[in-house]
């Protein structure tokens, strides 16, 4: 019994050695190069250093497939079983302290899981065979067999086994191969499913990191200040986190961004983030609990800016947000864009005031957040001026943008009840229909190359509407001090590439760089 269970451990954890190898091998130019440069361990130089070298590079792969391979085809056949096992689980331990599984990539490996995953639980295991030199059925005995070639005997008379488990007959030699009819049949399955699917891309031998490799980021990203805090030009965006799609009559896409950006993606995403040099995120306060999560079980010091608002409608406890938010410690904090138009729009510029004083009392940088031009005009009118504003900054060159004539102030946030969104039915395209969030971008243009304050201009890309490299230039040039961009982790290389080319050929900047 005990023989059959250290078979099975073993051929289990030989498949998946043997599997994971020739999907490498059979997939076409596989390389180890995306893996190893975005690893962010404590080890992190080191794969880094093996990855900076096209020889070692090929090295590393040839030896990453064939140590796979020939490690599983030993542990599956119960061949030099125990020193398999030994390579095994060394090679193991290096996937492991790749990505390990706590501290700041713990959300980055195998999965969401603390110090205990699945390579480790294999690489426990191998150490176990290698240690106790426990004997399973395999090649092992047999070869045992045939070299202590000793005479035969009645079945009956000689055990079938001597105490260290090596074979002393054919019946029992003819057992020792069980793994072979085995690896075959486990090979015509693989094969078999090759031939209807194609090569398995969800292994975790053709897995690549789901982004653009960090080596390909061209430089780091500049820098501005706002108050006392440093922020880089490209600021994270939390839409694509709370699933605000802004798709226009495409209902789905919420839904579909809600099942992508998990808690474990939205972590890798800030990540990713991170390592691409973005210091700060822009949240919504609802967002506000993860993100305070993330900086705790990651160790982050990625920037938290929070928009706040009015919960409390009935007893209108203005401060509820703002008091939260300074409690959990977040960086900078702005009256989020809606709220800025809804007290505009209805004259209430002595609530703005209030919130944006309570925020400075503390210490905190204060902005004042828009999608109307006349919020901040407004505001400026009654001499209220905050550290600086957050607009929506886009041009309206784009086919589902509603024609102007059509257009009003403060439709973005519908006329009705603070804090109460519309949900716009009408399917007339020459009318507002959550398609177009700067409705006068020649006014916003005009109003923040006046201003002597930082703008952070948000909606740059018109939810998708206009290509970042558009978006990035249309926005800097025109005044933007700093941009914020919501992005999936695949977006995150490319955007911050887009960002970093667009302000080094910045030709048509009229306004200075108030940052």
């Amino acid at each position: 019994m005990k023989k059959t269970v250290i078979t099975i451990i073993r051929i289990a954890i030989g498949w998946h050695f043997l599997y994971e190898g020739c999907v490498k091998l059979f997939s076409d130019n596989w390389t180890s190069a995306s893996y190893l440069v975005n690893t962010r361990g404590f080890l992190s130089g080191f794969y880094h250093w093996l990855a900076a070298s096209p020889a070692r590079l090929w090295l590393v792969d040839f030896l990453n497939i064939w140590g796979l391979i020939l490690i599983g085809v030993a542990l599956f056949a119960g061949l030099f079983a125990r020193w398999a096992s030994l390579a095994g689980a060394l090679l193991l331990l290096l996937y492991y302290f790749a990505y390990p599984p706590f501290g700041y990539t713990m959300f980055e490996g195998m999965g969401s899981v603390y110090i205990v995953n699945q390579q480790l639980i294999e690489a426990t295991m191998l150490v176990f065979l290698f240690c106790f030199n426990i004997k399973g059925y395999g090649l092992d005995n047999v070869i045992g067999w045939l070299r202590k070639k000793r005479p035969t005997a009645p079945d009956s008379a000689v055990p079938a086994s001597d105490a260290d488990g090596s074979v002393n007959s054919r019946r029992a030699a003819l057992k020792e191969l069980i793994s072979l009819p085995v690896l075959g049949l486990f090979g015509w399955g693989a094969a078999r499913r090759d031939k209807i699917y194609g090569i398995d891309t969800l292994s975790g031998a053709t897995v690549q990191v789901n982004r653009v490799a960090l080596g390909e980021l061209k430089g780091e990203l500049p820098k501005g200040k706002i108050g006392n805090q440093v922020l880089t030009r490209l600021v994270m965006g939390d839409n694509h986190i709370g699933a605000v799609a802004h798709a226009r009559d495409l209902m789905y896409v919420g839904s579909l961004m809600r099942a992508y950006n998990t808690e474990k993606k939205i972590f890798e995403t800030l990540m990713i983030c991170e390592q691409a040099g973005i210091n700060c995120i822009n949240i919504g306060f609802p967002n506000l609990e993860m993100l305070v999560k993330y900086r705790k079980v990651t160790g982050s010091k990625m920037k938290i800016i929070s928009q706040v608002g009015i919960r409390d409608q009935k007893n209108e406890d203005i401060f509820e947000d703002i008091k939260v938010c300074i409690d959990n410690g977040i960086d900078m904090i702005q009256i989020q864009g809606s709220w800025g138009d809804w007290l505009s729009r209805d004259g209430r510029f002595d609530v703005i005031d209030g919130m944006l004083n309570l925020i400075r009392r503390n210490g905190i940088v204060a902005g004042l957040g828009a999608h109307a031009i006349d919020t901040l005009i407004l505001c400026e009118e009654q001499g209220i001026i905050p550290d600086y504003y957050m607009k929506t900054m886009h041009n309206d060159q784009y086919w589902s943008a509603h024609p102007r004539a059509n257009r009003k102030p403060f439709e973005v946030v519908g006329y009705g009840t603070p804090g109460v969104y519309i949900d716009y039915l009408n399917n007339d395209r020459d009318y507002f229909r959550d398609n177009c969030w700067d409705t006068y971008p020649d006014r916003t243009v005009e109003f923040v190359n006046r201003v002597k304050v930082p703008v952070m201009g948000f909606k740059v890309l018109a939810a998708g509407a206009i290509h970042p490299k558009d978006a990035f230039k249309w926005a800097f040039e025109n005044g933007a001090d700093f941009i914020c961009v919501g992005m999936f982790d695949f977006q995150v290389v490319n955007d911050v590439n887009i960002c970093l080319d667009t302000l080094q050929n910045l030709q048509h900047r009229k306004r200075a760089w108030y940052s």
